[in-house]
């Protein structure tokens, strides 16, 4: 009885035993192989790709000039404001010319005075020197009359009949006209030299009374109005600043890196935050001839190739300056691209697994990211959802 007991009781053990180590259905599906992780794809894609850097600069007119007058006085008008636009000879500034005029007038009436005196018309804006004036005639005739006089007496002296003291007293009479014919020319010059000299000061006169109309040098904006009419101002006091807006200067510091890239003729693109999502482009006209040694840059200075009422002088530009042209690059949209801890890496569809690819994003342009070094082609899937859950070899579905 107790054999048969103990029989039945070592059966029951090994069974449960046996039920113990069987695999429960949950237990199954734990260690089965997970399932393929759903992720959207995209196209490596490839395309012709500029090579640029980017610069700063900033934009400045044409041309910036205080406008003031060469000669003193009080003004007597100002014919433009703050903020108008003037075209190039437009009247600006005048001054009082009462002073002006009558200092005309004082070396007007000199100058004719002199004239007068070489026989000569009043000034009429042309003048030429005289051949003769009425005292070189008269002593040219003078002298006419006294040479045949020495000529006949030197006949008689010859032949006896007229005593050489006689004869001496002819000849000196006859030098001495010569004299006079010379003294008269010399005087002749004397005079004329004395007029062009009050020419000169007649002509300078009225130039100082031109300087008191002052017109713009070119055509621009008024910046600043310095004084009122009214006001006496000393010569080269500024009284207006004139700004010649177009064409627009864009002067910018290139890096040292890309300072043998930019020559006379490079074009380069700006942009600038008074046009948001404009583009503007500009031509490269001078550079410095060196390097600053301190910032280590280039400065040059660009022409804008067209205006534009939405750009002023003084606008801070963000500028891309290509140094390369077009070469083809294979691109990924940004969405592709995993960044963690500084690190970035896409994950490349092949075979139904993703293969982590760590990679150093090139330039990014219309929401496509460039990889460099020729780790996709065109054509390869990368996954664009998803990345935080991806590793190297995880089973995918597209």
């Amino acid at each position: 009885m107790n054999r048969t007991l103990l029989i039945l009781a070592v059966l029951v053990f090994t069974a449960c035993a046996k039920q113990e180590n069987k695999p429960t259905t949950a237990q199954a599906a734990s260690t089965a192989a997970p399932a393929p992780i759903a992720v959207k794809t995209a196209a490596a894609v490839s395309r012709p790709l500029e090579r640029s850097i980017a610069a700063t600069g900033t934009l400045h007119p044409d041309e910036t000039v205080t406008v003031s007058t060469e000669v003193p006085g009080k003004i007597s008008a100002i014919r433009a404001d703050f903020g108008q636009t003037v075209r190039k000879g437009d009247v600006l500034v005048e001054l009082d010319r009462t002073e002006f005029d009558l200092q005309v007038e004082r070396s007007r009436g000199a100058l004719n005075q002199s004239l007068a005196r070489l026989g000569l018309p009043a000034y009429n804006g042309k003048i030429a020197p005289p051949e003769s004036t009425p005292a070189v005639r008269q002593a040219t005739a003078q002298l006419e009359d006294t040479k045949f006089k020495f000529e006949s007496a030197a006949k008689l002296v010859t032949s006896g009949d007229i005593a050489q003291d006689r004869f001496n007293e002819i000849e000196k009479a006859y030098r001495a006209r010569q004299a006079s014919v010379d003294a008269a020319r010399d005087e002749l010059r004397t005079l004329w030299m004395n007029v062009t000299s009050l020419e000169a000061d007649l002509k300078l006169a009225e130039k100082r009374r031109g300087d008191t109309i002052v017109r713009a040098p070119f055509d621009g904006v008024v910046g600043e109005k310095l004084i009122s009419a009214g006001q006496y101002v000393k010569d080269n006091v500024g009284i207006l600043r004139l700004v010649k807006v177009h064409p627009l200067r864009l002067r910018l510091d290139v890096p040292e890196v890309a300072a043998n890239l930019v020559k006379p003729g490079t074009r380069l693109q700006f942009a600038t935050d008074a046009a948001t999502g404009a583009e503007f482009e500009a031509i490269v006209r001078e550079l410095n001839p060196s390097l600053d040694t301190r910032s280590r840059t280039l400065s040059a200075e660009a022409r804008l190739t067209k205006a534009d009422a939405r750009l002023r002088p003084g606008m801070f530009a963000e500028i891309r300056l290509v140094t390369q042209q077009a070469s083809q690059a294979v691109m990924v949209p940004k969405q592709a691209v995993y960044s963690i801890a500084g690190l970035n890496r896409l994950f490349k569809i092949e075979g139904g697994a993703a293969k982590a690819i760590p990679f150093t994003p090139g330039i990014e342009h219309d929401g496509m990211v460039e990889v460099p070094g020729g780790v996709l082609a065109d054509g390869d899937r990368v996954a664009i959802s998803e990345l935080s859950t991806l590793t190297n070899g995880t089973k995918v579905r597209q």
